[in-house]
């Protein structure tokens, strides 16, 4: 049996393969970054959307077609071109990593485009010049709740990777009779269609009768993970409010529809999440004591807005 090769052994040999296939020394190769991932901080788009387009050939490097994997230095006067549209590479030089908080309130949609014109969350968004509002992770169209964006694309696709295990917290209102067994089952788990899934934590917060609140945290984004679960042991979900992604929690002066930017502190929290380094710059002012927004005038905001695309 061959010996198991070490990651130092593999990258040795990789960067060994690379400068000789395309003459790359080891200084370059150490300045280069992954093409996908430059796009994806430029803002134009997920990690796995730029995989797709270079795949399908679409982006070019030097007037050459891309492959998957590629790696480019920004810092070296490099051409890079998507549908034969230049990409503007100083954003992803000086890009700041913003992140903000949103209420998604129940009938919006976490898409960008609906061909049936319905609401999505992204419209009600402060508008970017040079890159894109990214959703970390979704929330179907009858949840409500939290929802972050951000302008860094390697922090969506890590805070979204099942690997890092970002506890969320959901409230939720549950029609039914649900006695000490079914708790029990949702905490030790259930196999569903693509898995064991559980709940961390399941605790009682109100209700009469059969209709009852429940907060629920668990570790997964899952399609409907939750509303799953409790209709796995027969219960109706009613309601569905996510008021917690890791310890962001959902800002109770926040009406439905609105949203407020981040403070440097929780962006460079998640960032530490998913061992990204901290970002040293922020939009807003640092220097002295944000002064936040009267729920009146945001309510005000969202109400005009309504309004205006009724």
């Amino acid at each position: 049996m061959k010996p198991l090769k070490t990651k130092k052994t593999m990258l040795v040999k990789n960067l060994a393969k690379l400068q000789s296939n395309q003459n790359i020394s080891k200084e370059t190769y150490q300045d280069s970054e992954k093409l996908q991932k430059v796009l994806a901080r430029a803002g134009k788009g997920s990690r796995r959307e730029i995989e797709a387009m270079i795949e399908q050939g679409k982006v070019s490097v030097d007037g050459k077609i891309a492959k998957l994997g590629e790696r480019v230095d920004v810092h070296s006067g490099v051409k890079i071109r998507i549908n034969g549209d230049i990409v503007n590479l100083s954003q992803t030089q000086k890009a700041i990593c913003r992140v903000l908080m949103y209420y998604k309130p129940e009938g919006e949609l976490c898409t960008r485009f609906d061909p049936q014109g319905r609401a999505t969350v992204f419209e009600r968004l402060p508008r970017l010049t040079g890159s894109r509002w990214i959703a970390v992770g979704r929330l179907d169209i009858n949840t409500s709740g939290l929802l972050l964006f951000t302008t860094d694309g390697e922090l969506a696709n890590r805070l979204m990777h099942p690997s890092h295990e970002v506890e969320r917290e959901y409230a939720v209102r549950v029609f039914g009779k649900v006695d000490d067994e079914i708790i029990n089952r949702l905490r030790n788990g259930v196999m569903l269609e693509d898995g064991l899934a559980k709940f961390n934590n399941i605790k009682a917060t109100g209700g009469t009768g059969i209709n009852q609140w429940f907060n629920v945290t668990l570790n997964e984004g899952r399609n409907r993970e939750v509303r799953r679960l409790w209709e796995s042991q027969q219960i109706q979900v009613s309601r569905l409010i996510r008021v917690r992604y890791g310890n962001i929690e959902l800002m109770k002066s926040l009406p439905r529809g609105g949203w407020e930017e981040m403070p440097l502190k929780q962006v460079n929290y998640l960032r530490e999440l998913v061992g990204l380094p901290a970002e040293t710059q922020s939009k807003l002012d640092q220097t002295k004591i944000k002064r936040r927004v009267k729920t009146g005038q945001i309510r005000k905001a969202v109400k005009r807005y309504n309004e205006c695309y009724k």
